[in-house]
């Protein structure tokens, strides 16, 4: 397979927020490095979970996820990622590409768009897509939205940090009677328990108290 960089644009991540059309599906958002578009791409729950595991450098597993034993098994055999390309866009569906290299050579290998920026994030690895794609399928958001024109995408850059909304929402009710120390215990808690979305609504409760 062929990559074309005259033509590639960076991408960084803006936020994942719970899908207001898909149940159990998530919103990640990539904003255009150069530019003001964003490229919306539902995820299932599972990748959105380990992207915001990612993210959020407060919570540690206790055990490695399967993102983090890829990347623990890639650094024993000095394989390294060094970049993701979304690559395709057929029928609403993203296909992408992760680069690898070992021993200087270079690889490529398929991947759903999920784990390919799950890993980018493990490995410091910066993401792409074609300008294309961006043409075809980046939006511009807007920053203030009218009650009567508000989308999903609206919704995230309301709150790009926020887990999922629906929960975010919920959780501010479900933890606002405990104190910031019950808070941190609840967070250590739940991250060994391996509750990820848990812990998401913990953490967010804590960060509106230490604004």
């Amino acid at each position: 397979m062929y990559f074309c960089s005259m033509s590639l644009v960076k991408l960084t991540i803006k936020g994942i927020s719970y899908s207001q059309t898909q149940n159990g599906a998530y919103a990640l958002i990539l904003n255009e490095v150069d530019g003001e578009r964003k490229l919306p791409i539902v995820i299932g729950a599972f990748e959105a979970q380990s992207i915001a595991i990612a993210l959020e450098k407060e919570i540690k597993p206790p055990r490695p996820l399967t993102h983090d034993l890829f990347k623990n098994f890639a650094d024993r055999f000095d394989i390294v990622v060094k970049q993701v390309i979304i690559h395709k866009l057929v029928d609403g569906v993203f296909y992408s590409s992760i680069i690898c290299e070992r021993d200087k050579i270079e690889e490529i290998i398929d991947a759903r768009t999920s784990d390919a920026i799950a890993l980018a994030l493990r490995f410091a690895a910066p993401i792409f897509t074609y300008k294309n794609i961006l043409d075809k399928a980046g939006i511009y958001l807007k920053a203030n939205p009218s009650d009567g024109d508000k989308s999903i995408e609206d919704e995230v850059l309301t709150n790009p940090e926020t887990f999922g909304l629906e929960e975010t929402n919920q959780s501010g009710n479900q933890y606002a009677k405990h104190s910031l120390a019950e808070l941190h215990e609840l967070l250590e808690g739940a991250v060994n328990d391996e509750d990820y979305e848990k812990a998401a609504k913990i953490r967010d409760e804590i960060s509106k108290r230490e604004l």
